[in-house]
């Protein structure tokens, strides 16, 4: 069982658990043994509810990954596909069972479609004449993940492109459902509150798939009191921003993959005395990022400049923990003593290895172009020269600086402006593809369809009245013991969680204006509870609130969000979902052309 899961104020286990009976049922519908053949983006998902040994339970001896060509070698009855449904991939797997049926006509074939069937996908297998080779094909709806003990998510790369630039709701469809199997497994949500187009498309889709339902009463007592829609759009700024907690920098520097990261390796090697250095590992360090370990969660949201501090003060307790052997002097002490060790050993480990990667996290955080870069970024985000060509960007172009950083303060200059003037963008744009290549003008395209990098329309620039309205720029945030969200990126309070915390409290009726200011409609909804299944609150029991980010959010959003969760005062805990977690770099290449933007 994933223990970390079920800590938090609502048991996320209980959505793994459903998950996994479903896997198993249709395991079972195989009758004999298995090979999965894995489409490989899928991996990294299943593994968050699936291990292997569970697999192995049901008679899954091989696994594959999909590629075209023959399958390799397996003794089984049955090949299995976990496919998502994408056209190019029945390609692949028409090639497969071609070569099979040549070489075992007895074999079984199997397709489980992740998270939806799709008539054009099983069309296409017509088309190549294997569709008939099928004995299963099902799907398996997995569209919330949960990460973590407050973290769902779909990891849908493609949802923000989708939505804003190919103008393709299917990932609002899947979030639709995904928030209707959330409230059959934990009760119908009262209220909905959005901002945003998408926001009320998902409203709207819930609403109709509830009167659908209308003879089926949810008999379950409600977790949550309150769902938050958010779309991405309405706040653009943030995840173009440096993320300056523990968790965020490891995800800017090195990319957190369905909670694992890879790390280069020469920090983590024992160096013996003597030894050769070419002994050391090439391979890279894989370290899993989690609640379920103790040290991280406690330093993972923190400012990094108070991570050093964190780390010293666990030093002193383990080993002041490690010299309490010496006063053991009774056996009931040895005992006791021993018993923890293995609790013990464990924190040691983990201090190694978050002092290792604090260390390399320093090493760039520290550096002058991490420095330079990080000013530029505040004084945008303070209304420094928005409106003008700035010269620390101009510098990075003429000296090659890996495009994605150019791109991002770019659109990060833009969206603090309100759109460039049509010279300073045209200048910007030129200077790009000389230096980058003509190819990239798509990419540009782009980022001006959805809104990240525009002409200026209107001479009126509402940011500062948004940033003064919100209090989004916070002069000498606390680091190392913060009072407000805004320590998470130094000085700046992430738009999307200040929208949250004044949803809260004084609610936004108090800051309607900047609502209108901010894109796409905001709504309220309440769902009709069955009598009795209305909430008795006890004496300061916080609310539960589910917010929805559709698009994305980022590592320093979840800090933040936590941040008020813990809040003596705020009197409400928050449970965060997304369609996918991303950083400024992941998010940027999802709406580049040219390159492919799909995980390794």
């Amino acid at each position: 069982m994933a223990a970390h899961l079920s800590y938090g104020k609502v048991n996320l286990n209980i959505l793994r658990e459903a998950a996994r009976k479903d896997l198993r049922e249709f395991l079972d519908k195989c009758a004999g043994s298995k090979a999965i053949v894995w489409d490989e983006y899928l991996t990294g998902p299943f593994g968050l509810i699936a291990q292997y040994s569970l697999l192995k339970e049901h008679e899954v001896e091989k696994m594959f990954t999909l590629k075209s060509g023959k399958l390799p070698n397996a003794d089984v009855k049955n090949i299995i596909f976990f496919v998502r449904p994408r056209l190019e991939l029945m390609d692949i797997i028409a090639k497969n069972v071609q070569s099979e049926d040549r070489l075992h006509s007895s074999r079984d074939f199997h397709i489980l479609f992740v998270p939806r069937r799709s008539m054009l996908c099983e069309q296409r297998l017509k088309d190549q004449g294997v569709l008939g080779s099928f004995i299963n094909m099902e799907e398996y709806i997995l569209d919330l993940i949960p990460y973590d003990g407050d973290l769902l998510s779909m990891e849908y790369e493609s949802a923000f492109r989708e939505c804003y630039l190919e103008n393709d709701q299917t990932s609002l469809y899947h979030t639709a459902k995904g928030l209707m199997t959330l409230q059959a497994l934990y009760g119908t949500i009262p209220q909905i509150y959005g901002k945003g187009d998408c926001a009320r498309h998902v409203a709207n889709m819930m609403l109709r798939m509830k009167r659908e339902f209308a003879g089926i009463q949810n008999q379950i007592l409600p977790v949550f009191d309150t769902l938050l829609l958010l779309d991405r759009n309405v706040d653009l700024l943030t995840p173009l921003a440096t993320q300056l907690t523990y968790e965020g920098l490891i995800d800017e520097i090195y990319g957190i993959n369905n909670g694992y990261v890879k790390l280069p390796p020469e920090k983590f090697a024992q160096m013996k005395q003597g030894e050769a250095s070419k002994d050391l590992p090439t391979e890279p360090k894989k370290l899993q990022l989690n609640s379920a370990e103790e040290l991280y969660a406690e330093i993972r949201d923190k400012n990094f400049n108070a991570v050093g501090a964190a780390l010293s003060k666990k030093a002193k307790i383990i080993s002041a923990a490690f010299e309490e052997r010496h006063n053991a002097k009774t056996v009931g002490e040895i005992k006791q003593f021993v018993s923890q060790l293995p609790h013990m050993q464990a924190a040691r480990s983990s201090l190694a290895n978050h002092t290792s990667i604090a260390e390399l996290v320093k090493d760039i955080t520290t550096s002058e172009a991490f420095f330079d870069s990080l000013t530029v970024e505040q004084e945008f985000m303070t209304g420094v020269d928005t409106d003008k060509v700035n010269t620390y960007i101009e510098d990075c172009i003429a000296q090659k600086d890996p495009l994605i950083k150019i791109l991002r303060l770019v659109c990060m200059q833009s969206v603090c402006n309100n759109g460039l003037k049509q010279k300073v963008l045209d200048y910007y744009k030129r200077e790009i593809l000389q230096t980058y290549g003509y190819e990239h003008i798509l990419t540009l395209h782009n980022l001006e369809k959805v809104g990240l990098l525009k002409p200026q329309t209107s001479s009126r620039n509402n940011y500062p009245t948004i940033r003064k309205t919100l209090k989004l720029w916070m002069e000498d945030a606390n680091e190392q013991n913060p009072n407000d969200i805004s320590y998470v990126y130094s000085g700046y309070a992430p738009l999307s969680i200040r929208l949250t915390q004044v949803l809260a409290r004084p609610g936004w009726r108090s800051i309607e204006e900047v609502l209108k200011m901010l894109p796409g409609p905001h709504f309220e909804e309440r769902q009709q509870l069955p009598s009795g299944l209305h909430k008795k609150r006890q004496q300061g029991e916080n609310r539960t609130t589910l917010v929805f980010f559709l698009g994305g959010v980022t590592y320093a959003e979840i800090a933040a969000l936590r941040f008020l969760s813990q809040m003596e005062d705020s009197g409400m805990e928050y449970i965060i979902a997304t369609t996918k977690l991303i950083n400024g770099t992941t998010w940027i290449k999802t709406l580049m052309e040219g390159i492919s933007w799909s995980p390794k």
